[in-house]
């Protein structure tokens, strides 16, 4: 299976099923001498990690990590950095009634028609919990910015077609769903709660915000940094769309209100979302992810089986209710992971 490698220079290449003994990664190109240990990776997992919240999944597991290789004495030791999560709390023989029928919006039928195999059991690669090594790995990249004083985070704006008022985005890490502000958090839970009533499930907006990123990083032409940035957050299963800046506002706009002034002392506004003509433009970046609704839902739904026949499904088992809020810190990895690639390109180039 190709594609498992993300970055070019700073990389992480990930392992693991949903329903295997574990997963894990390798990051390679983590320069040398950073502070790092199997703490700092846990706050970040224990943020994404299952059994939180009422809009998450029943299974438990601890997403204990373990650093395999890398690291010496609380230090990043320039070698490729190994980690593993070991699974817990699976429950295969909750999909064996579903193992030769393909669930709607899952990538159950896309998966047979490449490779002529599945694992029906939660999905195999294509299981949100894959996402573990990312966290785990943006963690690490995050470590690094860290070092050089960029700071990421990601926070909810919108749930179940509720927005929220950004008032304190940078505190949103200490909020139930990574709420920006503290008044929505009723109006979230009393949607979930509805809404999981019905059988059905939640999509939303996960907005990304990076600060201290110096002036021009990034390449003026395929290798843009909003590309990058746009590529890393489509990577991540339930995204369907990403906007940087105004994004579609921009669209409906006029170059007279969309443009950022330039003034003595900087920018104006920030409609470009710190990013001009793919580089950063010093600003703070800002990225939106849209995501859509969690595929398996107890409501009944038309599908059809392996060998060809229809029929009728019921998901049962345990899942979120929305990706939201467990998706946070998944997206503001693959940010990471995209600007600590970026920093070390410039760095390679000689302009930093």
């Amino acid at each position: 299976m190709s594609g498992s490698t993300f970055g070019s220079i700073f990389t992480l290449t990930t392992f693991g099923e949903s329903h295997g003994p574990g997963l894990g990664g390798v990051v390679d190109g983590c320069p040398a001498g950073i502070a790092l240990d199997e703490a700092l990776i846990q706050r970040e997992l224990d943020r994404r990690k299952p059994g939180q919240g009422v809009a998450s999944t029943a299974r438990k597991e601890s997403d204990r990590v373990e650093i395999l290789s890398g690291v010496f004495e609380g230090r990043s030791t320039g070698t490729p950095i190994g980690f593993l999560v070991r699974n817990e709390d699976q429950r295969s023989r909750d999909y064996s009634k579903i193992m030769d029928v393909y669930r709607p919006g899952h990538a159950d039928l896309t998966y047979d028609a490449k490779y002529g195999v599945r694992d029906y059991r939660g999905g195999g690669r294509s299981s949100g919990r894959e996402t573990v090594s990312r966290v785990a790995g943006g963690a690490v990249a995050g470590a690094f910015l860290a070092s050089v004083g960029i700071e990421v985070t990601a926070y909810t704006l919108e749930l179940g077609g509720i927005r929220a008022q950004v008032n304190d985005p940078w505190g949103a890490q200490d909020r139930p769903f990574f709420a920006p502000q503290d008044e929505i958090v009723a109006e979230w839970e009393q949607r979930v709660a509805a809404v999981k009533s019905e059988g059905d499930t939640l999509g939303g907006i996960v907005e990304v915000i990076a600060r201290g990123v110096p002036a021009g990083l990034g390449e003026p032409v395929f290798d843009k940094l909003d590309a990058r940035l746009a590529s890393a957050l489509m990577s991540v299963g339930a995204v369907k769309a990403v906007e940087i800046g105004s994004g579609l506002d921009a669209a409906r706009s006029l170059g007279s209100v969309n443009n950022d002034p330039i003034l003595a002392d900087g920018f104006a506004s920030n409609n470009a979302g710190g990013i001009l003509g793919g580089l950063s433009s010093g600003q703070e970046i800002v990225v939106r992810a849209a995501v859509k609704p969690i595929p398996s839902i107890a409501k009944e739904q038309t599908t059809r089986t392996a060998q060809g026949g229809e029929t009728a499904i019921r998901i049962g088992g345990r899942h979120d209710i929305a990706a939201i809020p467990r998706i946070n810190p998944v997206l503001k990895a693959m940010a990471m992971l995209t600007l600590a690639d970026m920093l070390l390109l410039q760095r390679r180039m000689g302009r930093s």
